[in-house]
């Protein structure tokens, strides 16, 4: 009981649901992100709001868009509650250049700067891809790759390249084995990955860096319940994997957090996986999947 109670208790602070922690423990100086400003794409909910109030807990000022404002709008109010700090609420879509440019100027007018931006917009879901619509891998593909570029882009051309920054991608380990029922988000992410690299070598001169960060099973998100993570932890799945269990949403912001700032000042075109190890031992169970795709669809009916 000893040695599972101390396991438990090196797990940092987390909640399920899209709201603030009631405590947190710096692992970090507090002041690490001092008078910095985030620009956050999906930052209103899941791993993205967690990512907000991590970098905001660190002494930096944070930017979320997404299209949803009115769930923006109440994330930012929990976030600056929390934090005591600034969170600017932008409804922008990452498809859509247009919209991305003027959310960009909208944060350079009320901030002044902006130091770092994370890539978290993301789309998934269970598909075989014999039952994948045409339009819907596409989706995916324009959400996921061509948002991440669309952003980047944007905020490289309006300030980066003049200023220098920080960039990290939140990505998936999907690809990796070529995860059944993910051939969608698993192009994308292993697009993003390259991109990464690409970027990383074009935009270094400018004082840019590029970094991934690739989670495994994440509780506390909208991916875990629509990716069968609930079944999977209630059945014992979890077991396979050499730390036993799933992550939790501040484990992948402190990643974050480490890329994002000087703690990797030298890290650059660099993927950290933050999977417990699951990618390298998890079952690729086509017909289980399957079989969960099926009843999932039958649910919905």
């Amino acid at each position: 009981m000893a040695e599972e109670h101390t396991k438990i208790s090196e797990l940092p602070e987390d909640v399920e649901t899209d709201d603030c922690m009631t405590t947190y423990t710096y692992i970090y100086s507090p002041d690490l992100l001092k008078d910095h400003v985030a620009f956050i794409t999906g930052g209103g909910s899941g791993i993205g709001f967690r990512i907000s109030e991590v970098l905001m807990r660190h002494g930096c000022d944070t930017v979320i868009g997404s299209r949803n404002l009115e769930r923006l709008t109440e994330a930012a109010e929990k976030l600056s509650s929390a934090t005591g700090r600034r969170c600017l609420a932008l409804r922008m879509d990452v498809r859509q250049p247009e919209t991305i440019s003027a959310a960009v100027e909208e944060a350079l007018k009320e901030f002044g700067r902006i130091d770092i931006l994370i890539n978290n917009a993301a789309g998934n879901f269970l598909c075989p891809a014999t039952s994948l619509s045409f339009n819907a891998f596409k989706t995916v593909m324009e959400i996921d790759t061509m948002g991440t570029f669309n952003t980047s882009k944007v905020v490289y051309e309006r300030w980066f390249k003049d200023h220098g920054g920080s960039i990290v991608n939140i990505s998936a380990t999907l690809g990796y084995k070529g995860q059944a029922l993910q051939v969608h988000a698993g192009s994308a992410k292993a697009a993003n990955d390259a991109m990464t690299r690409h970027l990383a070598v074009e935009w270094g001169p400018s004082g840019v860096r590029l970094n991934t960060l690739a989670p495994g099973p994440i509780s506390g998100t909208e991916g875990f319940r629509r990716l069968g993570g609930m079944g999977a932890e209630t059945s014992g799945a979890f077991q396979t994997i050499p730390l036993q269990r799933a992550g939790n949403k501040t484990e992948v912001a402190h990643g974050v957090l480490f890329l994002a700032s000087r703690a990797s000042s030298y890290v650059t075109g660099a993927c950290l996986v933050a999977d417990g190890g699951s990618w390298l031992t998890s079952a690729n169970n086509l017909p289980a999947l399957l079989d969960y795709w099926s009843s999932t669809l039958k649910k919905d009916k």
